[in-house]
């Protein structure tokens, strides 16, 4: 399964060659590169068609049930589906051809793509749903808004420490009460895990940013010896606890459920989450502009929140649409009201800055 995070290297590859992908781009272009799927309907078809790009997968799938079959149905009109890397999406934009009309990405990559001039900027008259839903300011910007966000949490072993629950990211580190290995993400899967090592070392949750760099990697450093993998792709922290290869790993907060549902003894902790959105965003030279702005619209009412949160376990940006959420469907996600003070934001504009010399670091800090 392709996962919905953003492909991190591929994007790091192909943000900084658009020119270079202009030409496999117009390959892509030439030969319907990306996997298309209209949106099923009995309804109203007048011929208007929208272009989404989402990251397939069982993610796709929950959007097509819970988003573009109903959007198709209230609206008539239909959704088609792209899954395309971002580096010839950029291209294509570049070349004033995109494929796609609105862009399913993490809001990270969205500021990337303003950075490039590849995306409209919105008008919030359009996008009324915004206000209905409550979605938080920190995710609306001028280009984007966000729909809902993952968590990187704690995931670890019931049955290895005799009982005992790590509670925080100083337990993660704490390999003499809390023995046994650990994995964390290397920077093909994710950015860096800087904040986690500060909370670990005794940094307040909303004084992390701006990083201090140096006295993470000071941080990082005394685990290194008990960190068996750096993972780089979603499934991998579950597989290396299923075979009991690690005790603790970091993990993408939906990959838990996935894992108990096999009948692996885990289970998460979400103090000091880290949240990453994802959002909504048109492509500038969109061929169909209303019908974007009519889906994101759709898209973004906490009833169509809701409804995906019950087909893939995606956190809503909307805290309406938790109200529209069974007690136990609400609290299996970790955006729940209960859950949401144990997290914060990752920093954006910090990471912008900062991700290439701290990969760079990171890179060598782990070839020791």
């Amino acid at each position: 399964m392709k996962d919905a995070r953003i492909d991190r290297r591929l994007f790091l590859r192909g943000i900084g060659g658009v020119t270079a992908g202009v030409a496999a781009a117009t390959t892509l272009s030439a030969c319907g590169t990306g996997t298309s799927r209209s949106g099923s309907s009995s309804a109203k078809a007048d011929g208007k068609t929208v272009v989404v790009r989402d990251s397939g997968g069982s993610y796709g799938a929950a959007l097509q049930k819970a988003i573009y079959t109903p959007f198709t149905q209230e609206t008539g009109i239909q959704v088609k589906v792209l899954n395309l890397d971002d580096a010839p999406l950029l291209a294509q934009i570049k070349q004033g051809r995109p494929q796609c009309d609105l862009i399913n990405n993490s809001m990270m990559s969205h500021t990337k793509y303003v950075k490039q001039d590849a995306l409209e900027t919105l008008d919030p008259e359009r996008v009324k749903s915004v206000k209905s839903a409550k979605i938080p300011e920190a995710q609306i910007t001028d280009h984007a808004i966000g729909h809902s966000f993952y968590g990187q949490c704690i995931a670890y072993r019931t049955d290895a420490f005799g009982g005992k629950k790590p509670e925080s990211w100083a337990d993660f580190w704490d390999t003499k009460a809390f023995k046994g290995a650990r994995a964390m993400v290397h920077p093909d899967g994710d950015l860096p895990e800087l904040e986690f090592a500060l909370l670990a070392d005794g940094v307040p949750m909303d004084k992390l940013y701006p990083l201090d760099v140096d006295r993470a990697f000071k941080v990082l450093t005394r685990l290194r010896s008990n960190i068996k993998k750096f993972w780089d792709s979603g499934p991998l922290p579950g597989v290396l606890l299923s075979r009991e290869e690690v005790t603790m790993s970091t993990v993408w907060d939906g990959r838990i459920a996935d894992l108990q549902k096999q009948g692996v003894p885990v289970e998460r902790q979400l103090n000091g989450m880290r949240r990453q959105f994802q959002g909504y965003a048109i492509a500038k030279g969109a061929a169909n502009v209303d019908a974007a702005y009519q889906l994101m619209d759709f898209s973004l009412r906490a009833e169509s929140q809701a409804a995906l949160a019950k087909a893939f376990p995606s956190n809503p940006a909307s805290p309406v649409a938790y109200a529209k959420l069974s007690e136990d469907e609400r609290n299996a996600l970790a955006g729940a009201p209960k859950y949401y003070d144990k997290g914060f934001d990752a920093d954006v504009d910090w990471w912008l800055k900062n991700e290439a010399a701290v990969t760079k670091r990171w890179l060598g800090w782990a070839r020791g």
